[in-house]
């Protein structure tokens, strides 16, 4: 029996081995995880959808794979012989490996990563030719397409190799599958979205004189209450009072989709790169649950463990940087969503309260979302009631 890669779902629709967890002889287990491939949404595992015994591996580390790809063959039958190196000659009908996440349906003409990229462009994949078997648009189509558009039947230069190793000693190292990833989508944010920040301080000397008042009991729950957690309170309760930057804009269709579900993404910086979870439903969930769950997520991230579920459908993206020691900075909305947060590191300032001055912790916050959707007032009452939000942080949403 052929084990196949299946259709990992959208934006998902090839990847790179980066482990093989099983070898020639080895006996298996139903769900029992077989390779670990890293695609462009994260580093995943495959599972073997029955008992067997391993017959021969079909791929090898470093490989780019695709859906339909065998990766193994397997006998079903745990007292069969196995074959030293030599293939199976007669194969029963292939199978296919069940995904980790759900799966998407691939449209006939473009794959889902082609559609998403096309969509968040604004061009009609009918307009452009596809070269593959079929009629098939790849991203390659879609990029001649572009380069069309933009030049005007001009070709674009190459760009020009330099040799920097004719100036002193240099290292290299290949960029990988995820890298190329962030790359290519940050430049088709850049491109397609009319991105602005809107920056403000929060003074947060009282939150963070709630977080050490609460963090030993959360420590005891097996919880760290961080300031991210109190920032995913603190941005549910301000999305509920301005549900435009809790959208999306569908251009094909002409409308601004308003989303009623609160799944908030969280920027975590990992050795590979930046990923974003999504804390799903985080209006419904107390503040112990949230530290958790964020906890959970986080580890799962930086050790490369997260489902491409685990990253679909946010609705809101936080990026934190204060941990780093970071001041202000402008992040990039992640799209399809519409704006995204970015919170620097609290410096004690002098702040004049009630008419005295006083050093107070401070915050940067900054705001940045897509112009086609929202405008430079709603932004500006938007971080208004953020900032409220953190300094009248209700200190009944911490106790446990």
């Amino acid at each position: 029996m052929d084990i196949r890669l299946p259709n990992l779902g959208e934006g998902a629709d090839s990847g790179v081995v980066v482990n093989i967890l099983v070898k020639a002889g080895d006996p298996v287990q139903k769900d029992q995880p077989i390779l670990e491939l890293e695609t462009d949404k994260a580093v995943g595992t495959i599972p073997s959808p029955a008992a067997g015994i391993v017959q021969q591996i079909r791929v090898n580390i470093g490989d780019k794979i695709s859906a339909g790809t065998v990766l193994l063959t397997l006998a079903e039958n745990a007292g069969a012989p196995v074959p030293a190196t030599s293939p199976v000659t007669q194969r029963p009908a292939a199978t296919t490996v069940r995904p980790a996440a759900p799966m998407t349906g691939v449209p006939p003409a473009a794959s889902p990563t082609v559609r998403r990229m096309a969509n968040q462009l604004g061009i009609a994949l009918a307009q452009v030719p596809g070269s593959a078997h079929g009629g098939r648009i790849t991203v390659e189509d879609l990029r001649a397409y572009i380069q069309n558009l933009s030049t005007a039947g001009t070709t674009p230069p190459t760009p020009a190799r330099i040799d920097f190793s004719k100036f002193g000693p240099v290292s290299k190292k290949p960029v990988s599958q995820l890298r190329k990833t962030i790359a290519r989508r940050m430049s088709a944010v850049w491109a397609a979205v009319p991105c602005v920040t809107q920056f403000d301080e929060a003074d947060i000397t009282g939150l963070n004189e709630l977080r050490k008042k609460f963090a030993p009991a959360y420590e005891k729950q097996g919880a760290k209450l961080t300031l991210t957690v109190f920032a995913i309170k603190a941005v549910v309760q301000t999305l509920k009072k301005h549900p435009l930057f809790n959208a999306s804009l569908d251009e094909a269709a002409g409308e601004i989709v308003l989303k009623e579900y609160f799944h908030i993404g969280i920027a975590v910086d990992t050795e590979h790169g930046l990923l974003v979870p999504v804390i799903r439903d985080a209006d419904k969930k107390s503040t112990l649950h949230l530290a958790k769950e964020l906890d959970e997520l986080a580890g799962k991230t930086r050790d490369r463990k997260l489902t491409g579920e685990q990253m679909q459908g946010g609705s809101f993206t936080i990026s934190n940087q204060g941990g780093i020691g970071s001041g202000a900075f402008t992040p990039i909305v992640n799209l399809p969503e519409v704006a995204i947060l970015g919170l620097g590191r609290g410096t004690l300032k002098p702040a004049v309260v009630a008419g005295k001055i006083e050093p107070r912790l401070l915050m940067p916050v900054a705001v940045s979302y897509d112009h086609r959707v929202i405008d430079g007032g709603s932004a500006a009452r938007f971080v208004v009631d953020l900032v409220a939000a953190f300094q009248n942080f209700n200190a009944k949403e911490v106790q446990i």
